[in-house]
């Protein structure tokens, strides 16, 4: 059993990660710490009790995190992912469940609790960072963190070198990057923007909806298409990233990606601010802090997300993706 905690800004593709963690009875979430990025974290942990409703998990608490980043003023991505950071379906909030404050004792009280903890982080890291700087010996008592952000050779996404998490809180994911003692993997966008979920397979989910009835598949349709018309508007991509997704892929199987270790430090400031600085070339001469991911099996991965949320069209689901039928 891998327990986790969920390190979240919700957020559709976030939505998304919780659901295949969720879903995957390797997986033992024991909570989820919520950051603003996507968007404010009170919006984000509201979105995280719609996600634990829609599953029937509402027993897997949820803590509400900063508010801000470290020093940067707060910009949220509500263009991508809508008002409510659910594709503007404007869900109805659940009121019979209260989140909790106190995200940093609770990484570090787990970090004691727990054996082979590992924190994904697939938000800006400002609530990592909280912690490191108040308890840095506990915090690397984790077994790892795996992070969605950054970018290696890809181009950013908010900015032309910037991923979005790194940019919301460039000093909170820097400081992670120089005071982590333990494994750190960067999911970036070098291996996250192969992840598309396409028209064909939204059909696909559609199908399995109107056959099954399956909650779960109408909630990914219904969020995920204002995320498809952001994507066609701003980049004439038909489908979506589904970007956080990958981060518990890589959990659940690390042979679906490949990388290599680096040193890797983040602007701060300036235009560049954000950019993820990969000493491909060793100009530094420091030790390696990360494990950057390069290179994904996308294909593999797409039939491991779905078949784990509708475990019973896996045979159906095989089939449909290795005849190429929807393929990526």
């Amino acid at each position: 059993m891998k327990n986790i905690i969920i390190d979240c800004d919700p957020g559709i593709d976030d939505s998304l990660a919780l659901i295949m963690a969720l879903k995957s009875p390797e997986i033992n979430v024991v909570g989820i710490t919520i950051v603003s990025g996507n968007v404010h974290a009170s919006k984000g942990a509201k979105n995280a009790l719609k996600v634990l409703r829609l599953l029937d998990m509402l027993h897997i608490p949820v803590y509400v995190g900063e508010g801000k980043p470290l020093v940067r003023e707060f910009v949220t991505a509500e263009d991508t992912h809508g008002e409510d950071g659910l594709g503007e379906t404007f869900i109805e909030e659940v009121y019979d469940v209260e989140v909790k404050n106190g995200v940093v004792d609770f990484i570090l009280e787990s970090a004691k609790r727990y054996e082979n903890l590992t924190v994904v982080a697939i938000g800006p890291l400002t609530n990592l960072a909280l912690t490191i700087e108040k308890d840095r010996e506990t915090f690397n008592k984790l077994k790892e963190v795996i992070l969605m952000g950054g970018a290696f050779k890809s181009h950013g996404n908010c900015s032309p070198v910037a991923e979005f998490n790194f940019w919301v809180d460039p000093h909170g994911a820097d400081y992670v990057f120089k005071n982590i003692d333990i494994p750190l993997i960067m999911v970036g966008l070098d291996v996250t923007r192969e992840i598309v979920l396409t028209p064909n397979y939204i059909e696909l989910l559609n199908q399995i909806y109107l056959e099954s009835r399956d909650e779960i598949a109408k909630f990914i349709v219904d969020i995920t298409r204002f995320y498809v018309d952001f994507h066609w508007k701003q980049e004439r991509t038909l489908g979506c990233v589904i970007n956080d997704p990958l981060a518990i892929g890589y959990l659940l199987d690390s042979s679906i990606c490949s990388g290599e270790d680096y040193f890797v430090q983040v602007v701060k400031n300036g235009e560049a601010i954000g950019q993820s600085m990969v000493d491909v070339a060793d100009f530094y001469r420091e030790k390696p802090n990360c494990h950057v991911l390069t290179k994904v099996d996308a294909k593999r991965f797409m039939v491991m997300f779905l078949t784990r949320l509708f475990p019973n069209y896996k045979k159906e689901i095989e089939v449909v993706l290795n005849n190429n039928r929807y393929g990526i």
